[in-house]
C-alpha cells in the first residue's frame, strides 16, 4: 500500500507539473498547446534543448521556477525507485537468511523436491503428520506463492548438489522426488544417495521402463501416480465399500476411526510382551490389523499370543485420541 501511494503521488506531481508549465507558457507567451507542451517537457527533463520561441522576461522567470519543480520532482523519482530497489534487494536477503537459519536447525526433516501438482498434494498429505517439510523448488511462480504460504523452501533446481545442501540433506530423514521428468529424477536420487547413504527416499516414475533405472540409482521405493491412480479407479468398482472404508481411515478430518502405524520403543510398557498381555484391545479399544517386524517380515492379523519387541511397527485401527494414547505408551 505505502509503495501504491507513492506511484499515485508520482503520477498525480507528473501531471501538476505538466500541467501548469503547458498552461504557463500558454498564458503568459501566448504559444499554442503543443508549442506549450513540448517547452514544459524538456525545461522539467532539463535536456539542454534550444528555446522553442524567444522568451519575455516573464518567461524566463517561470522557466526558473519551472527547473526548479523539475529538478525537485526527479530527485524525488529517483529517489524513489533507488528505495524500491534497494528494500526489494534488503528483503530478498533477509528472507533468504531467515530461511537458511530456520532449515539449518532442522534435523530428521523431509525433502519434497519439486512443488508442482502432486508435490502440494503429497506437502498437504504429510503435513497432516509432520511439520518439518522443506521443498526444492525452481520456478519463480511457485516461489512467490511459497513466500505468500510462509514454507521453507529452497528455491533453485533440485538436481543441483548445492541445493540439496542447502535444504539439509545431511541431517534429513527423507527425500521425494516427484520433477517433471524421470531423467531429473534420476539424477536427483543418484546425487541424494550419495550426499546421503542412510537417507530414505521415495521417487516417483512417470513411464515403467524408469522403475528400475530409479531403484539402481538408490531409490527406496518407486511410485507411479498414473498406475495407482488407474488401480484405485478399479478398485472404486471392483471394491466399492473398501475403498470407502479406506478414505474414512485415512481422512484426518475425521475422528472416529482412523488408521495409524506406531512404532514400539524400548522405554515402552508392553515391550516383550503378547498382545493379550498388553492389553491393547480393552485399554484403548484398537484393532490390531498387522505388525512389522524389523527384519521385513509383516504379520496379519496376527494372534493374541503375538509377541511385541522393541522395532515392531503396529498398524492398528481406532479413534484418533486412543490412536495418540496409545502411541505415548509405546513412546513414553
Amino acid at each position: 500500500m505505502e509503495r501504491l501511494k507513492h506511484l499515485i503521488l508520482i503520477i498525480v506531481t507528473t501531471w501538476f507539473v505538466l500541467t501548469t508549465g503547458t498552461v504557463g507558457y500558454m498564458f503568459i507567451e501566448g504559444w499554442n498547446f503543443i508549442d506549450s507542451l513540448y517547452m514544459t517537457v524538456i525545461t522539467v527533463a532539463t535536456v539542454g534543448f534550444g528555446e522553442t520561441h524567444t522568451l519575455s522576461s516573464q518567461g524566463h522567470i517561470f522557466t526558473i521556477i519551472l527547473i526548479f519543480l523539475g529538478v525537485g520532482f526527479f530527485a524525488y523519482v529517483g529517489g524513489f525507485i533507488v528505495q524500491f530497489a534497494v528494500e526489494g534487494q534488503i528483503k530478498q536477503i533477509l528472507e533468504s537468511r531467515r530461511l537458511e537459519k530456520s532449515i539449518s536447525k532442522l534435523k530428521n526433516h523431509y525433502i519434497i523436491c519439486g512443488y508442482g501438482r502432486i508435490g502440494r498434494v503429497l506437502y498437504r498429505q504429510l503435513l497432516s503428520k509432520l511439520t518439518d517439510i522443506v521443498i526444492v523448488e525452481q520456478d519463480i511462480t511457485i516461489i512467490h506463492k511459497m513466500e505468500k504460504d510462509g514454507l521453507l523452501y529452497v528455491g533453485g533446481p533440485a538436481t543441483e548438489e548445492k541445493n540439496l545442501l542447502k535444504a539439509g540433506i545431511k541431517n534429513a530423514k527423507g527425500l521425494i522426488a516427484v520433477l517433471g521428468t524421470d531423467t531429473d529424477n534420476v539424477f536427483l536420487v543418484l546425487s541424494a544417495r550419495q550426499l546421503n547413504p542412510n537417507l530414505y527416499i521415495v521417487a516417483r516414475a512417470c513411464n515403467e521402463s524408469s522403475k528400475k533405472t530409479l531403484k539402481a540409482a538408490g531409490a527406496d521405493i518407486v511410485e507411479s501416480p498414473y498406475d495407482i491412480g488407474a488401480i484405485r479407479m478399479a478398485q472404486t468398482i471392483i471394491r466399492p465399500t473398501v475403498v470407502n472404508f479406506l478414505d474414512y481411515a485415512f481422512a484426518r478430518s475425521r475422528r472416529d476411526i482412523q488408521m495409524e502405524e506406531l512404532t514400539v520403543s524400548s522405554k515402552s510398557e508392553i515391550t516383550d510382551k503378547t498382545l493379550m498381555e498388553s492389553g491393547i484391545r480393552q485399554k484403548f479399544n484398537l484393532i490390531i490389523i498387522a505388525i512389522k517386524k524389523e527384519d521385513g517380515k509383516m504379520i496379519f492379523n496376527p494372534s493374541s499370543h503375538t509377541q511385541l519387541f522393541e522395532g515392531d511397527t503396529i498398524v492398528a485401527i481406532g479413534q484418533s485420541d486412543d490412536l495418540a494414547n496409545f502411541e505415548k505408551i509405546l513412546n513414553p
